[in-house]
């Protein structure tokens, strides 16, 4: 074979296996979906265009995480998937995951009832829904470090008003010397002073003035609400 023949299938070959090296690499890449939980008690997850994810095809895709909170955390979960950020550490983190037929789920570990999503891939049915209840109003309560509490609204502001209903409270107590108390009408929840950790109240507020305080520290660290 003269060598003028032979170089040029040898360099037609080598651009042949460099195309498909290259098709490859592009369907490992596959498409990009960005989650989003925090600062509040929201949770989501958009595809490029920013429309929420409810269905999906098969394949491989790549998601990138904005956890803004030290409160709540981003599960994803289903066939084949489970990824997690942590709840205690805020961040950006990025996965490569593989969706099958099937449903799959992300939630706020720490909220399930109140931050949880399913949406469907490939063949499989659409997640199963009923018309939901009025969710209750979110609050988020924190004592410590140090001579600190405050109570704050889903949407971050201070809770100085709020309106008689029902409540879910997540409170997180970062102080051994220090403790978390709601005390109002028909309420009377609080957390150990020697606790640290986190806990969720559901709770009805009716009418009426409310105060918040560190019971080791009533006179200084504390707070007040009023629902009308």
């Amino acid at each position: 074979m003269p060598a003028q023949l032979r170089n040029l299938i040898v360099l037609a070959a080598l651009a042949t296996v460099g195309f498909a090296l290259s098709g490859a690499g592009a369907h490992a890449q596959g498409t990009t979906l960005h989650g989003t939980v925090g600062p509040a008690f929201n949770i989501s997850l958009v595809d490029a265009s920013g429309a929420a994810v409810t269905h999906l095809d098969p394949g491989t895709y790549t998601i990138v995480v904005d956890d803004n909170s030290e409160e709540h955390n981003f599960h994803l979960r289903g066939i084949g998937v489970d990824q997690a950020t942590p709840i205690e550490l805020g961040g950006t983190f990025t996965w490569t995951v593989t969706f099958t037929d099937g449903n799959y789920t992300f939630q706020c570990d720490a909220h399930p009832t109140l931050m949880k999503r399913t949406f469907g891939v490939g063949n499989a049915p659409p997640p199963t829904t009923t018309t939901p209840k009025p969710s209750p109003g979110k609050l988020a309560g924190t004592v410590g470090p140090g001579a600190s509490i405050s109570l704050k609204k889903s949407s971050g502001g201070s809770a100085k008003a709020l309106k008689a209903g029902k409540y879910s409270v997540a409170v997180r107590d970062l102080s051994k010397a220090q403790n978390f108390h709601l005390i109002g009408p028909g309420v009377n929840k609080s957390t150990g002073v020697r606790f640290t950790g986190r806990i969720t109240w559901s709770i009805t507020l009716k009418k009426g003035t409310y105060r918040f305080q560190s019971d080791p520290s009533k006179t200084r660290v504390r707070g007040s609400i009023r629902v009308s």
